[in-house]
């Protein structure tokens, strides 16, 4: 199984959210799905109360977040 690609899902526009990575077409950013994760929310209960969401959506938050982790560079 390939890895989505999380930049036909996710966009960062100055005039939403303060320019925080969000989903396309949403005001639901990147950390807002991320912290919904690491909460113990499943992917079924996030997708129930924000219907606007698929499951490629938050397949694409999780690729955002490994590519960033990736490109970090240490000191």
């Amino acid at each position: 199984m390939s890895q989505v690609d999380y930049k036909q899902y996710i966009e960062v526009n100055p005039d939403i959210r303060f320019g925080k990575p969000v989903i396309k077409g949403t005001r639901i950013t990147v950390y807002d799905v991320l912290q919904w994760l690491a909460s113990g929310l499943t992917h079924e209960q996030i997708l129930n109360d924000f219907p606007q969401l698929a499951e490629v959506h938050i397949l694409a938050c999780l690729a955002y977040a490994a590519n960033k982790e990736r490109i970090i560079k240490v000191a």
